[in-house]
């Protein structure tokens, strides 16, 4: 329903500013990017990491890990990625589970157990079998057309266009400025129901909801202590947790749900029950 929206949102905005014309072009643009984001997205998100690939003599523990869980999960086996700098955390990225890769930090190595190491992997590989990754990369294609496609119309005088095709001017320059902001929330909803989703499975996968639940939580108070100032923040919404910190009206916009909800929600599968005070 949120990717069927953010398409109608496209297909709106190029419409009300740039006419028929505005419509074909969004939907040509869009096309592209999404062509390129489906064949590409993977290996440009690597390497910006600056991943290196391992095989099990490199790291025999995860790459054994990761081939355990893929074999529950009934998964073909994902290429397993090392990123030697940054905060602890891990992602998944690929078009299909047949392409999937799965990338660790050497922090998250050092400072997770077995147990909670399981937890993150059985997260990340769920990723890939619902095929999250494609899904968030379509989502944030179609948003980042549409922020362009705003930005073109705003320098081109989408208004102007749509007072020739019999437009609403009004209604073209309301779009420009409101289209990429609803474009980004709806992103963002995207992005944290499939977290929940993802928690979820790789609590059932691994089998120990605590593991995954210890694991956010030691990459939360990581956050909290060191957050991440310099990196991309478009990346932010592949992370298991979100790196950068945010408060107030910024918690609006962030890519992930609050860590304490989603922990409250694996402890609650565990039948682990709430301390309360008093």
């Amino acid at each position: 329903m949120l990717l069927a929206a953010l398409t109608a949102l496209l297909i709106w905005i190029g419409r009300a500013i740039g006419g028929q014309s505005g419509l074909i072009y969004g939907l040509v643009f869009a096309g592209i990017m999404n062509f390129g984001a489906y064949w590409l997205s993977d290996k440009i998100v690597l390497a910006m990491h600056g991943a290196q690939a391992v095989e099990e003599k490199d790291a025999p523990e995860l790459v054994s890990l990761v081939r355990n869980l893929a074999t529950r999960a009934d998964l073909p086996m994902p290429k397993v990625y090392i990123v030697p700098e940054g905060p602890p955390n891990a992602f998944a990225t690929g078009r299909n589970p047949q392409h999937g890769a799965v990338a660790v930090t050497e922090n998250l190595l050092k400072i997770l157990n077995y147990q909670e190491l399981e937890g993150v992997l059985a997260h990340e590989l769920n990723h890939i079998k619902h095929r999250d990754t494609l899904i968030m990369a379509m989502a944030a294609t179609i948003s980042g057309a549409l922020g362009m496609l705003a930005r073109m119309a705003f320098f081109m005088g989408g208004a102007r266009s749509n007072e020739r095709e019999g437009g609403n001017p009004l209604v073209g320059l309301l779009g420009i400025i409101i289209a990429p902001i609803a474009a980004m929330l709806i992103q963002l909803a995207i992005s944290r129901t499939r977290e929940y989703m993802a928690d979820e499975s790789g609590a059932k996968l691994s089998g120990n909801p605590l593991g995954l639940a210890n694991a956010l939580r030691k990459l939360e108070s990581w956050k909290l202590r060191a957050p991440l100032t310099g990196g991309n923040q478009a990346l932010a919404h592949l992370y298991i947790v979100n790196p950068f910190k945010a408060g107030g009206m910024a918690s609006l916009f962030m890519t992930h749900p609050s860590t304490a909800e989603r922990i409250r929600r694996l402890e609650q599968m565990a039948g682990v029950a709430p301390i309360l005070a008093g």
